[in-house]
């Protein structure tokens, strides 16, 4: 993807510049000023559980305005006098269950949201939230992730996208349902997760509606407005959709779509290595705008133009579907079970569909690789360092090299174990190596070590899942 810089703040430090005291769970009081993220501290709130969003958001192009009206279904986890979402728009009005309730602003990230009377722990309550602004403008901790041109609008980036069009508990270890309305021209489509089940035409406007059964991490969710060209079917009983932006030249377009009609045959055969795929549809979208990057976005991984019809993008967004999405991170910092989990799936799919093994992969990347590639730990790379290549490249030789270690079956064995156990639920690096030490009845602590932790290049031992070839 790419890397991203932003400062570390204090939990502490923001709760009391905030006023907040630091009170036990089941005491009445705010909640704590972010989730508990040791990456990003002021993510999420740490007093509520999303369990379902209901989008409906309207787009101007011509002014780049959005404005919008999202309704939360929330779960308090801890008695609340107030609560925060993450939300970079102006806002308007605020309500739970119907009345209107009094909000703050902290920062420019944070919407304090004050009840009328304490919320007990366990009460489910909607917040209603209504707002209006013009995310193309707005930047925070030096992300301007806003993607629009006068055609084409695509809501893609990690790890933050929410806050810029919809108010979030922002954070990956809380997913819930998404419903998502979105209302632009009516002469242009929208696209967004799961499935499409209406569209309404008023005027020159139309309103089009889809949602998603599955609960998702807030960055997963996406919409894309513009002129697009769509292609959709069914392959053993899963619904998939495509679609490429008409903005692109012809031959590019072709090119795309070729690619993307790639997705239900690689969905079929990741299926048959990985265990049953976990939604109820998917897809993928090429914009024309330029992210430079792909992302899973859930059920539909959106795309920039990929030159050379790049297959092993589309493989490696899609194999997220299981390792990022259905099996969904608890802390940033383990970032590498989601992308050094899909770079290991492109390797595997190169070796059988006619490029070298991977073990061929590993052993080479393990000889020439040198410098500041083994100076990062893959499991805690750091914020700045969340998509540099050793957490793919270094991720993926891990897996590999576990895969030498404890055999070809043993290794298929954990990998898809894990996906299956860990399926709908968050994860930690901890929690994957006490599973493949459980599934292959093997002490891996040190290797482990050794590939993850250990700031150099691992040795040439049998131990590390290494061996020369031959």
């Amino acid at each position: 993807m790419r890397s991203i810089v932003r400062p570390l703040l204090c939990i502490l430090a923001l709760a009391l510049a905030a006023g907040i005291g630091m009170a036990p769970a089941d005491a009445a009081g705010p909640s704590l000023v972010g989730s508990g993220d040791s990456y990003f501290p002021e993510d999420g709130n740490g007093g509520i559980d999303v369990q379902a969003y209901k989008i409906a958001d309207t787009y101007d192009f011509a002014r780049g305005e959005l404005s919008g009206h999202t309704t939360l279904t929330v779960r308090a986890t801890q008695p609340l006098t107030a609560f925060d979402l993450d939300l970079l728009l102006p806002v308007s009005a605020v309500a739970i269950d119907g009345a209107a309730v009094a909000f703050e602003r902290p920062d420019a990230h944070e919407l304090r949201i004050i009840p009328s009377s304490t919320i007990a722990r366990g009460r489910t309550f909607r917040v209603a939230v209504t707002y209006d602004g013009f995310p193309g403008t707005v930047c925070w901790d030096k992300e301007c992730d806003w993607l629009a041109d006068q055609h084409e609008v695509t809501t893609m980036n990690e790890p933050h996208m929410a806050a810029w069009w919809f108010p979030a508990n922002d954070t990956p270890a809380d997913a819930a349902t998404m419903d998502i309305s979105v209302t632009v021209p009516a002469a242009m489509k929208v696209i967004a997760n799961g499935r499409q089940v209406s569209r309404t035409v008023a005027g020159a406007l139309a309103t089009t509606r889809w949602k998603a059964r599955n609960p998702m991490a807030p960055y997963l969710a996406f919409f894309t407005a513009g002129d697009y060209t769509e292609a959709k079917g069914t392959r053993h009983g899963l619904p998939w959709l495509v679609a490429v932006s008409d903005q692109l030249p012809a031959a590019t377009r072709a090119s795309s779509m070729r690619l993307m009609k790639k997705t239900p045959a690689i969905t079929a055969w990741l299926s048959r290595q990985l265990g049953k795929y976990p939604f109820e549809t998917v897809g993928g979208v090429t914009t024309s705008l330029d992210p430079d990057f792909a992302l899973e976005n859930q059920t539909r991984p959106t795309y920039p133009v990929l030159r050379l019809e790049r297959t092993t993008t589309v493989v490696h967004e899609l194999a997220h579907q299981w390792f990022g999405d259905s099996v969904r991170l608890s802390q940033w910092r383990d970032v590498w079970l989601n992308e050094g989990f899909a770079t290991f799936m492109e390797w595997y799919w190169t070796e059988k569909h006619g490029g070298p093994p991977a073990e061929e992969h590993l052993l080479d990347d393990h000889a020439q690789l040198s410098g500041s590639f083994w100076h990062t730990r893959v499991d805690a790379p750091g914020p700045a360092h969340l998509w540099d290549t050793p957490v793919y490249e270094r991720g993926a030789m891990t897996l590999q090299a576990l895969r030498t270690k404890v055999g070809d079956k043993t290794f298929w064995r954990i990998l898809r174990g894990w996906a299956h156990v860990r399926a709908g639920r968050t994860a930690t690096t901890a929690q994957f190596e006490r599973y493949a030490a459980k599934v292959s009845h093997q002490d891996l602590g040190g290797f482990f070590s050794a590939w993850l932790d250990t700031p150099s290049r691992p040795a040439m031992t049998a131990a590390n899942g290494l061996a020369p070839i031959g």
